[in-house]
């Protein structure tokens, strides 16, 4: 990883079926109401899993400001989006749930639960720690942990997205993506057995092998400090047969679509997969141009890890501070490594989302 670095998880990819209602709930329940950007366009660069062919959709990347990373909601415009075709369990092959960030969580879960009835009681993980699991009204389970790390201090108890539990095969198989290319080099915990935080969740009861991955790496980068530290959860099923949850569906369709980083120096990144026997299965800019995503501009990439999970590399180009005023920020002519200053961030949250 000498020639790239990875700056943290920028976003967790939900498809929906109903995008304005899907992400008035995320603004309502997790806080991701501060628009990076908006596109209600084509998206010709995924053939691969939209049927080799192009497909219109409308997709918004949203963050909470409090730190971590975001939400990338994405809604087919003019095809209907398949929905999952069974009740998702845990270890099922794919995203199976995205962690998110809170500095207090049975605080947090008070507050939850005034609110809002899908909600695990508080366990512990088998770290030790506080946990609980939302599952939003279209089956997507949320894992809520402990995190203190607040980026800009906007007296809420939530923050972003820190990490996701993976459905995986073998975890011995899955390092070679998620420790060797992402960076995840620390074994927090490896357990097995039958786990009361997982209770909650279709298939809960049943026996696990679970792997907990953090990075010992400080990040670093533009959006490092905003996205903090992350996890990764690696989880086998050990008594039944996991179903992949994409099986004979998009990429877009309803569900977890694809766990996406920030990423500095693509091209060294392209050359370290591929050693790896991890070949970028998309590239936008294959003649290394730059790709125009709405209001911002970048470079994206995607892998399979062994299981088929999508997982995105995003190396940003041009981030729209404040649109009105044609604000942009060019990252190809500042210091790649420095983070970007809080205020600038402070700025976006001047106009949150609101929607009714």
């Amino acid at each position: 990883m000498e020639n790239y670095f990875i700056s943290g998880i920028q976003q967790v990819g939900v498809g929906t079926e109903n995008f304005h209602e899907s992400w008035k709930w995320y603004i309502n329940m997790f806080g991701m109401d501060v628009k990076i950007l908006e596109d209600d366009t084509v998206a010709e660069r995924m053939l691969p899993y939209t049927g080799n062919k192009p497909q219109k959709r409308h997709a918004c990347i949203a963050i909470n400001l409090q730190g971590g990373g975001g939400f990338e909601i994405w809604q087919y415009s003019q095809r209907k989006p398949e929905p999952i075709g069974f009740d998702v369990q845990v270890a099922d092959l794919g995203i199976f749930a995205a962690k998110i960030k809170s500095r207090n969580v049975k605080a947090y879960h008070d507050e939850l639960k005034a609110k809002y009835d899908k909600i695990s009681d508080v366990a512990k993980t088998p770290e030790g720690k506080d946990t609980f699991i939302v599952k939003d009204p279209w089956n997507n389970y949320f894992q809520v942990v402990e995190d203190d790390y607040v980026f800009i201090d906007e007296k809420r108890l939530s923050g972003g997205t820190v990490g996701a539990m993976i459905g995986v095969t073998d975890i011995e198989r899955a390092l070679s993506v998620y420790r060797d290319v992402l960076g995840y080099d620390t074994v927090v915990y490896d357990e097995t057995g039958v786990f009361d935080d997982f209770a909650f969740m279709n298939g809960g009861n049943q026996k696990y092998r679970r792997v907990l991955l953090r990075s010992s790496r400080k990040p670093k980068g533009a959006f490092a400090e905003l996205m903090g530290s992350s996890s990764i959860e690696l989880v086998v099923a050990l008594e039944r047969q996991p179903r992949k949850i994409f099986e004979g569906r998009y990429w877009g369709d309803p569900g977890f679509i694809q766990l996406c980083f920030d990423i500095t120096n693509m091209q060294e990144l392209r050359k370290f997969c591929e050693s790896k026997g991890f070949p970028f299965t998309v590239d936008s800019c294959p003649n290394n141009e730059r790709f125009d995503m709405g209001e911002a501009s970048g470079h994206f990439t995607y892998i399979e890890d062994p299981d088929g999970t999508l997982i995105e590399f995003v190396e940003t180009h041009k981030i729209p501070v404040m649109k009105k005023l044609g604000w942009n920020i060019n990252m190809l002519t500042r210091n790649r490594e420095k983070p970007l200053p809080r205020f600038l961030f402070k700025v976006m949250g001047m106009f949150k989302v609101k929607l009714d």
